[in-house]
């Protein structure tokens, strides 16, 4: 299985509209994997891991799927649509991990 992180990094003056993230962009993104999906899920950034510490990320969205070809096969006619509604829920540039789940 693949693991596809979308982490929205905290920073002075950013914005991260969590509702609109949860019931639109999300279950949009969804939508494109179709039965390559396994699963995703939402975690909203509470604390850092340092007290005292600024809060690392706002915000990650992840992605489960069966195939990493059959992802990039599904973004790739709607990475402009998924671009184009970053506004809609945030001004910041996410961080994308694609890692391997081992366990």
């Amino acid at each position: 299985m693949v693991k596809i992180s979308v982490m929205y990094p905290y920073a002075e003056g950013k914005t991260f509209n969590m509702e609109y993230y949860e019931t639109k962009h999300m279950p949009m993104v969804a939508q494109f994997l179709g039965t390559n999906l396994v699963k995703y899920t939402i975690e909203k950034g509470i604390a850092s891991g340092i007290p005292n510490q600024p809060l690392p990320f706002m915000a990650i969205g992840t992605f489960y799927v069966k195939s990493l070809s059959d992802y990039q096969a599904a973004i790739a006619p709607n990475r402009d649509a998924i671009r184009a509604d970053f506004p809609n829920y945030t001004n910041i540039t996410p961080v994308i991990l694609v890692s391997e789940v081992i366990k």
